[in-house]
């Protein structure tokens, strides 16, 4: 049975294992390996440390359906829809920009739920605070090198992770990357912001008529979102409210290297001008994205770039169409396409 290692378990990652389960006629050895203490990637959900049950979306809040991906990928919207781990987002959010015929969806159990959907439907052994380093060609196999434990050897290795992430890898992988290849890879770049998740006290109430607003007139925030109240999920008298922030870009590239508690005491600050007399959390979790969204994507390479063919290895992601759900399905079809052939 060939051993395929798929690296990163956001969305391209999980999707792309739940896909070869389904897709391919010979079976197949699943392994996903992530860097993080959890799946989700930059579909994360947090939950409180004082209740689990009390969670926030700490990096895509919603999703939003285009009449053209409405039709090319019915399936995948249709599946998460009939599971209930989409639904119509019906809550008042401020500021959002709306196009004809666009569709909004929120994840009512958090949007890390459609990652542990595609990771379940997968069978992938998954593996969390595996951070690889090192990929080298030894008899055939790929050799993959990671911060802990020894190497392990697989048949077909795709790297879903950021691609500066994948450029900072040792190994003989820097001698395959051909030199077209890694201009086009370089020249990929990303946003970065910050997103500040924070927990009330159960009974607590904020009482505004929106569940998220975007906000053009602030240096550092830019989204905010009640987050229970942005999937219908009313505050109570065991839960408590959840508020995620998410920061400007400038914000983002300007604090990028300062330390976590400088930067959420920096948006504390700021939340007070846009929602005054907030009390304390009970809990924050404050989230460093430093890859955000893509902002210019391989053009040469749509959905999938191939670095090798015997053994393979194919490198895949938003860093090869665009930062959404539909550019991640898009890329995992890709991908699949570029190991069908080769399985």
């Amino acid at each position: 049975m060939a051993r395929v290692l798929i690296v990163g378990a956001g969305l391209t990652g999980s999707l792309c294992a739940a896909l070869l389960k389904k897709e391919t006629a010979r079976p197949l050895h699943l392994v996903v390996w992530d860097k993080a203490g959890d799946s989700g990637g930059r579909m994360t959900t947090a939950n409180s440390p004082h209740n689990p049950q009390s969670t926030v979306d700490l990096g895509a809040q919603y999703i939003t359906r285009t009449p053209h991906y409405a039709k090319k990928h019915q399936s995948f919207y249709d599946e998460l829809l009939v599971h209930g781990i989409l639904k119509p987002l019906t809550s008042p959010i401020e500021g959002m920009v709306m196009k004809e015929g666009d569709c909004n969806f929120v994840a009512p159990q958090g949007i890390s739920s459609i990652i542990k959907h595609y990771l379940k439907e997968s069978g992938a052994d998954i593996y969390f605070r595996q951070c690889v380093t090192q990929i080298n060609l030894r008899n055939g196999k790929w050799e993959v090198f990671k911060e802990t434990a020894s190497p392990e050897q697989f048949d077909i290795v795709v790297l879903t992770m950021p691609i500066p992430q994948i450029l900072h890898l040792q190994g003989d992988i820097t001698n395959l990357i051909s030199e077209c290849q890694r201009q086009e890879l370089e020249s990929v770049s990303y946003s970065s912001r910050y997103a500040l998740g924070l927990f009330y006290e159960a009974g607590m109430k904020i009482d505004v008529p929106w569940a998220g607003q975007y906000i053009t007139s602030n240096p550092c925030i830019r989204f905010i979102s009640i987050d229970n109240k942005k999937r219908n999920i009313e505050a109570s008298s065991e839960i408590g409210p959840s508020l995620v922030i998410h920061t400007t870009v400038p914000f983002g590239v300007t604090y990028l290297e300062h330390s976590i508690e400088n930067v959420q005491e920096l948006i504390f600050q700021q939340l007070e001008t846009v929602l005054p007399g907030l009390p304390r959390p009970v809990a924050t979790k404050c989230q460093k994205w430093r890859y955000s969204q893509v902002t210019n994507a391989a053009a040469n390479y749509p959905g999938q770039m191939t670095l090798h063919l015997k053994p393979l290895l194919v490198c895949g992601g938003d860093g090869f169409t665009q930062s959404n759900f539909d550019g991640c399905i898009a890329s995992a079809l890709c991908v699949l396409e570029a190991l069908k052939n080769h399985i």
